[in-house]
């Protein structure tokens, strides 16, 4: 996948209308957003379009929109919140049509600096997942140019991130990116393809089957595959230990045993827990008081589960991340909800916020652990993207990516 994309730095927007695909989907507790960050991370990309003059139109997805166009998912709560940050009205067209006359008529009134907000793309139910033609156009009818600064979404190829840009090209405008994607393409995607060595991956999470092609793509670029969670369970189960109740995807054995046979063909080191932190049962609920023993990880007692690493493994851990250039980082160590099993999901944390190694965090739950524990600003990157990153981890051509132009 060619990384070097066309960026809101290469284009003249001046008195051009310009529809930028944000990530506005925050989440709503009767109405009001409970957490801003997506919005204030757009604003970046916007205020530079603003400021070189350009009629700004905005659109997003909120929510998944299973039973049709409502209001509770509507981005009116998003106009309000944009309108305070960038200290300007935003003009918000609540037509569910999305396009249309309103939408039509708001675009046309527009001066340069103006901003405009469209209503949820995803109120076109499939026409927007599918990718439909006719709303692509009609999206691409209101521009002159097109920057998607939504990585979040840009592994799906629906029309406000994939389709509208075939029609922009069309004619005769320009598809680029806003600074979140280039921020995304810089770290995660040269991570990838070209990293600083030595280069350090550490995956954890519950579930092998979701990291399948992300184990398989990162032990040919890393020179450390480091796993913990409950992932690591299904591997020490195909070394042939006993790992009384802990979590097991018996169906993935065969596929564990061709990894590690693959990390020793390629001379990759694959380093899995040697002690774990194991209890009864799963806390119940998630972060209730919970009596933990430690053992080896070759000798786990038939009915105990293991929920976190323990401090051996947690040492091994932190002496590989201090020896790297680049290190990312995609699941936690344990359940790390529960302030008893959280501890080696927070070593780890603390290991990356330590090291003057560039420092990634793949999205969903290590970049919220990592937020609740407080050294996000002491990484280099945290994606925006949960399926996003995976994919990019995986080695797969984003839609959102591919279809921005090449510089």
């Amino acid at each position: 996948m060619a990384l070097n994309k066309l960026s809101v730095d290469d284009i003249n927007v001046k008195g051009k209308r310009v529809l930028v695909r944000c990530d506005f989907n925050v989440p709503l507790k009767e109405g009001k957003i409970t957490d801003d960050t997506r919005i204030t991370a757009a604003l970046p990309t916007i205020n530079k379009l603003l400021k070189d003059g350009g009629k700004v139109i905005l659109c997003s997805h909120l929510g998944k929109v299973k039973n049709g166009p409502n209001e509770g998912e509507s981005l009116a709560p998003v106009a309000e919140r944009l309108s305070e940050k960038l200290g300007k009205k935003v003009n918000f067209v609540s037509d569910y049509n999305v396009t249309g006359d309103a939408a039509t008529a708001a675009v046309n009134a527009m001066a340069e600096g103006d901003v405009v907000l469209l209503q949820n793309t995803r109120f076109r139910g499939e026409e927007e997942t599918k990718n439909g033609e006719k709303f692509s156009k009609e999206l691409a009818d209101l521009a002159d140019f097109y920057v998607c600064d939504a990585f979040g979404s840009s592994h799906r190829a629906h029309a406000s991130v994939e389709g509208v840009t075939k029609f922009i090209t069309a004619k005769g405008g320009k598809n680029a990116v806003g600074y979140l994607m280039q921020k995304e393409i810089d770290f995660l995607g040269n991570a990838v393809e070209n990293p600083v060595r030595p280069f350090v991956a550490i995956l954890g999470g519950a579930k092998v089957a979701d990291k399948l092609n992300v184990i398989n793509n990162l032990l040919e670029k890393c020179d450390t595959l480091i796993i913990g969670g409950g992932m690591a369970y299904t591997f020490l189960k195909a070394k042939g230990y006993e790992i009384g109740t802990s979590l097991v995807d018996d169906e993935k054995i065969s596929y564990c045993k061709e990894m590690m046979e693959k990390a020793d063909k390629l001379g990759k080191k694959l380093l899995l827990p040697i002690d774990t932190t194991v209890a009864a049962a799963f806390p119940d609920p998630i972060d209730a008081p919970i009596d933990t023993e430690v053992f080896p990880s070759d000798k786990l007692p038939a009915d105990k589960m293991g929920l976190d690493i323990g401090p051996k493994t947690m040492e091994l851990f932190k002496n590989e991340v201090k020896n790297a250039k680049t290190v990312v980082w995609n699941g936690p160590m344990g359940v790390f909800e529960n302030p008893v099993l959280a501890k080696g999901t927070l070593e780890v944390a603390k290991a990356l916020a330590d090291t003057d190694a560039t420092t990634i965090i793949g999205g969903g739950d290590s970049a919220a652990a990592v937020n609740q524990m407080g050294f996000a600003d002491k990484m280099s990157h945290i994606s925006t993207g949960g399926g996003a990153s995976l994919e990019f981890l995986e080695g797969k051509a984003l839609p959102g990516v591919v279809a921005a132009d090449d510089k």
